[in-house]
C-alpha cells in the first residue's frame, strides 16, 4: 500500500531540478502502487510568512504522513524550517530518511558534490530522570539546545541512555538517488 511521504527540501534544489526528479518520479511508474508513495509536502509560503505560521504550515502538512523523506543539496542541513521538518517528524515518529539529490543533473546538466548530511547536526538526548526527549542542534562546533521545538515525554529509558546527546546519523538512512538506484528502490525506503 503506498504511504503518504513529506518532502522536505531546500527551495533552491526544487530551482535546479533536482528535488522534482525524485519527487515526481512515480510519474514514470505503472501506478502509485508501484512507486510506494503519495507527495504530501507543501512549497514553501512567502519569506514574510511568520513564525508561527510557517510552522501551522509546516505541522498542517506532516498530518497524515508515516515517513519524511529529506532531499540534501548543497546547503539543506543548515536550513531553519527543513531542520523544523526533521525534529517535528522525529516526534511525530515518522520514519525518516535522506537521499542525495546532488548526483542528478541539475538544469544546466552539471551534477554537484554531495552536501552535508542533515542527521550529522541534529540530535536528541534524554534528560537525567530518562522521561524526557531533549532536541539538540550543532552549531558554531558545539551542541546547542533546539530551540524551535520543544522536546517531549517519554517512557523512563534505562539510566545508561540518558545525559548524551544521539546523533539522527546513529538511527537514521542516508541514500544516494544514483548511486542507490533511487528510482527502483524508493518503495523500499519508505516503510
Amino acid at each position: 500500500m503506498a504511504k503518504k511521504v513529506f518532502f522536505s527540501f531546500h527551495y533552491q534544489d526544487v530551482i535546479d531540478f533536482r528535488a522534482n526528479v525524485v519527487r515526481n518520479h512515480w510519474m514514470m511508474k505503472p501506478d502509485r502502487q508501484v512507486a510506494g508513495f503519495f507527495d504530501s509536502s507543501i512549497w514553501e509560503s512567502a519569506k514574510k510568512t511568520s513564525v508561527l505560521a510557517l510552522k501551522r504550515l509546516i505541522n498542517g502538512g506532516l498530518e497524515n504522513t508515516s515517513n519524511t523523506c529529506v532531499l540534501v543539496g548543497s546547503e539543506t542541513y543548515d536550513r531553519r524550517w527543513v531542520r523544523y521538518e526533521i525534529m517535528k517528524s522525529l516526534e511525530k515518529g515518522n520514519n525518516i530518511f535522506c537521499v542525495h539529490v546532488n548526483s542528478i543533473k541539475g538544469k544546466n546538466g552539471l551534477t554537484k558534490p554531495l552536501g552535508p548530511n542533515p542527521f550529522l547536526y541534529l540530535g536528541y538526548s534524554y534528560n537525567s530522570t530518562g522521561n524526557r526527549v531533549r532536541l539538540h542542534e550543532f552549531k558554531n562546533n558545539s551542541w546547542v539546545e533546539y530551540s524551535d521545538l520543544e522536546g517531549w515525554n517519554v517512557r523512563p529509558v534505562e539510566e545508561k541512555f540518558r545525559n548524551q546527546i544521539y546523533q539522527l546519523s546513529s538511527k537514521y538512512h542516508i541514500y544516494n538517488w544514483l548511486k542507490d538506484d533511487g528510482y527502483n528502490m524508493f518503495a523500499k525506503w519508505v516503510q
